[in-house]
């Protein structure tokens, strides 16, 4: 087991004197996708293979992950700023998706077109994120200042998931619908680094690492639909090692990280500690609402009405396809 150190009011694993790190944020930092997660008593999905334990354990931080799946804004106010001190050296923080709705948007989307309203919901979470997100951001970010003035911020972005195909027999994203989708990543993209800017925050987009690694590419770093379905539409193990890793890194420090064998062998020996400092925040982890991609259900009351409605016969594939 490692040794710890006292950083920020908690106990936390000490592999070197690199630093205290504290990754802040959702599912897309706690390491939602890549299926292994410590048990810490919460629903937070917390993983050694997160981008945030790769990089504290290359460069020898002390990580406190509080990222949590589900996490809003108002989240990491009430749960995660806690950990930050004027000792705290490193802050991440990817947050903004849940705000404005991704999962619920996903959701629809991978209805049958005869089925959903997916352009309604786009056309609500992109005006939530032109009009509301940004003043919940730079309220947020004067806190995470507020609490860690000498921290070195990197605020962290969403990939585009999409790459125009939907391979997964169980999803209806359409070509158009994947475009739209793809360009709402974009958007809060856009909004994120502009609030970071204003802080005086780095910003590190992920956009260019994930292309040609999309969903349904010949190497995917971003699961489809998935076995856990709450797995589904986040990075796996290779688009945190590859993809998040390195580019988180290289703002962070200005030294990007390249993922070893070694670094992911030793990242996995500090999952007592992290998993021991985390169940300290379980009470008020479990404040969190989860916001998982919901998967579609053919046999539902609304798709049966929606079904007959549009003329669908639910008991042939093909006229499930043909309808569109």
């Amino acid at each position: 087991m490692l040794a710890t150190a006292l950083v920020g009011g908690a106990t936390v694993p000490a592999q070197a004197a690199g630093g205290s790190y504290v990754a802040l944020g959702d599912s897309y930092s706690s390491g939602v996708g890549t299926r292994v997660y410590i048990a810490d008593g919460t629903s937070c999905d917390r993983s050694v293979y997160a981008y945030p334990s790769l990089i504290a354990t290359a460069r020898g931080y002390a990580l406190n992950l509080r990222a949590c799946s589900g996490a809003t804004t108002a989240d990491v106010t009430n749960t995660q700023l806690g950990a930050l001190s004027s000792s705290t050296a490193y802050v991440t923080i990817s947050i903004g998706g849940n705000d404005a709705g991704f999962a619920d948007v996903l959701t629809e989307c991978a209805l049958p077109g005869w089925a959903s309203d997916c352009n309604g919901k786009i056309d609500t979470a992109q005006s939530f994120i032109t009009g509301t997100l940004p003043g919940r951001l730079s309220s947020l970010y004067s806190g995470i200042r507020a609490r860690a003035p000498h921290a070195e911020v990197v605020v962290v972005g969403y990939p585009r998931i999409f790459q125009g195909e939907d391979c997964n027999a169980a999803t209806f994203f359409s070509p158009a619908e994947e475009s739209r989708l793809n360009a709402t990543a974009d958007l809060i993209n856009g909004r994120i680094a502009n609030a970071a800017s204003a802080a005086g925050f780095g910003f590190a987009n992920p956009t260019s690492a994930f292309i040609g690694h999309a969903v349904c590419d010949d190497t995917e770093w971003l699961n489809g639909f998935s076995n856990p379905v709450s797995d589904s539409y986040h990075p796996n193990v290779a688009g945190h090692a590859s993809g998040y890793t390195p580019v988180v890194s290289g703002v962070l420090t200005t030294a990007p990280v390249t993922v070893t064998a070694a670094i992911v062998r030793r990242a996995e020996a500090g999952s007592g500690d992290q998993t021991t400092l985390q169940r300290r925040y379980a009470a008020a982890d479990a404040a969190i609402t989860r916001k998982d991609f919901v998967a579609p259900d053919l046999t539902s009351p609304r798709l049966r009405a929606a079904a007959k409605a549009a003329g669908v016969d639910l008991s042939s594939p093909a006229s499930i396809r043909a309808a569109g």
